[in-house]
């Protein structure tokens, strides 16, 4: 559906007015592409998690908590804004649609796309830096985040609609415990929620995104444990290998203790610290800069 350029201003005059945690906005003015319904769980969302003026630092960051492709799990959302925007980093979660309430592949590609799109609109709006957008998922949110990050795409020009013209394409990717692939270490609750249980092979292939990185995938940090029991630590090995076969940075840590789903230190899950890890790694990668003016 078509958006008026009088609904995008006025939906940026209200996130600049927005104190640190803001109320859902919807990805779509009207009903989103695909939608079942109309009910909450129909319309994909941005929560907006914000820094002060004084604290950003021009970076922005797309969430995408993970959950099986049946929940969205609160920790790896709001829990990792908040840490970031400590930090100075704008931070939008994404409430994306779910297998659980009937939805399918594309539809989840679709709203993280979409998301991806929005936010770097709004960046480039607000005076943020527009080729500072990062993605970060975790679990599923991982497959979804890797899923954007090795399918992306370069925006419709001539689209009607203003955020269509920009890239899908995030610049870095952070990824937590993630799903990778679909085909031997995968979670199969994810894949099932995603794709159902009788998927064709060549859509599986598709979407093992260890088997999709190519030379233009963005830069990644990305961690495991290796006691992982829902999410075997072969997926991020996986998706590594594929990285750097491809000659694509990335940061991989591997850490012998820890369940799946911890999260950060913080939330006192006995999580190792990644976190400290992935900021020296985001400072490495100039993620921190001063923002635009």
């Amino acid at each position: 559906m078509l958006i008026s350029p009088l609904l995008i201003v006025a939906g940026l005059f209200l996130i600049n007015a927005l104190p640190m945690h803001a109320a859902p906005l919807p990805l779509w003015s009207s009903a989103a592409p695909g939608a079942l319904g109309n009910k909450p769980q129909d319309i994909p969302t941005l929560t907006a998690y914000l820094p002060t003026a004084e604290q950003r630092n021009g970076a922005t960051m797309l969430i995408l908590p993970g959950g099986g492709y049946g929940a969205l799990a609160a920790h790896e959302g709001k829990g990792y804004a908040e840490w970031l925007v400590a930090q100075g980093v704008t931070c939008y979660v994404l409430q994306y649609r779910l297998g659980s309430h009937g939805y399918r592949h594309p539809v989840m590609l679709n709203d993280a796309a979409r998301g991806l799109r929005t936010v770097r609109a709004w960046a480039r709006r607000d005076g943020l830096d527009p080729a500072r957008i990062g993605i970060m998922g975790s679990s599923a949110g991982g497959h979804l985040a890797s899923t954007l990050l090795t399918h992306f795409d370069a925006g419709q020009a001539d689209a009607t609609d203003p955020i269509e013209h920009e890239s899908s394409r995030p610049d870095l990717g952070i990824l937590c415990y993630p799903v990778i692939t679909l085909e031997t270490y995968t979670h199969l609750g994810s894949k099932n929620n995603l794709l159902g249980k009788n998927p064709p092979a060549d859509l599986v292939k598709f979407l093992s995104n260890e088997q999709q990185v190519t030379a233009q995938t963005p830069v990644c940090f990305i961690w495991h444990t290796a006691e992982d029991e829902a999410v075997p630590v072969e997926n991020s090995l996986l998706f590594t290998s594929a990285l750097s076969r491809a000659k694509v940075p990335f940061d991989l840590h591997i850490y012998q203790k820890g369940k799946h789903g911890i999260g950060l230190p913080a939330h006192g899950a006995g999580a190792p610290p990644w976190d400290t890890d992935c900021l020296h790694w985001l400072g490495q990668r100039g993620f921190f800069s001063s923002p635009l003016r």
